[in-house]
């Protein structure tokens, strides 16, 4: 288990991941469930992951490779796609690819395909976006009925937290405040979510993250 939180706000991004595996009482193992694509002045992608952890390596491994046909008509990867949209589309493909690939020998050992994925950043000349992206390739985007954030993983220890304070004019600075009690509380309530915390912010307009 796992737990990770994508926030849109009108102030910039705010991006927190665990990095706990395995919880037992022998064996506590960590590996970071946050990716970063950045191309400084152009674009910042931050990726989430969450669920069985071979599925979301294997789609991290497609992910700069997978090409797609853009919203324009033309073929796009993560490093040229002019939307995040776009983007959202290929990390869908992707995990669609791993779907087809290992499913059937995952249900033959009891194993459900289990993988979520937040997905967000900002493309020059586009505005922030923040999506979740779900085992069957589909995805939502955040500010839409005013949801403005997104958790995958252990998130019910923590949703009230956040539920009370985050909404879309909300500071980076409280914003981060509240994720990180929010985590607390789901540590001590959850011994598979653990630190180490990862954490990325990416302001407005500046195409590079400042932590």
């Amino acid at each position: 288990m796992t737990y990770c939180v994508g926030m849109r706000l009108n102030a910039g991004l705010v991006f927190l991941s665990d990095s706990r595996t395995n919880a037992g009482m022998d064996q506590i193992s960590t590996f970071r469930k946050m990716t970063v694509f950045e191309k400084e002045g152009d674009r910042v992608l931050v990726i989430l992951s969450a669920g069985n952890l071979a599925i979301t390596q294997a789609v991290k491994q497609l992910l700069g490779a997978e090409t797609i046909e853009g919203s324009d008509g033309e073929p796009c990867t993560i490093w040229t796609a002019k939307s995040l949209f776009d983007v959202a589309r290929i990390v869908g493909s992707a995990v669609r690819k791993v779907y087809d690939r290992d499913a059937d020998a995952l249900q033959k050992h009891g194993i459900d395909f289990n993988c979520s994925l937040i997905v967000g950043g900002q493309i020059k000349g586009e505005t922030m976006r923040l999506f979740n992206v779900y085992s069957a390739g589909n995805f939502v985007e955040a500010g839409i009925d005013g949801v403005c954030y997104f958790q995958i993983g252990e998130s019910k220890y923590g949703k009230p937290i956040i539920d009370r304070v985050v909404r879309p004019e909300t500071s980076i600075g409280e914003a981060l405040k509240s994720a990180l009690v929010s985590f607390d509380s789901t540590m001590k309530s959850n011994l598979s979510v653990g630190l180490p915390i990862d954490v990325a912010i990416l302001k407005r307009d500046h195409l590079k993250l400042s932590m």
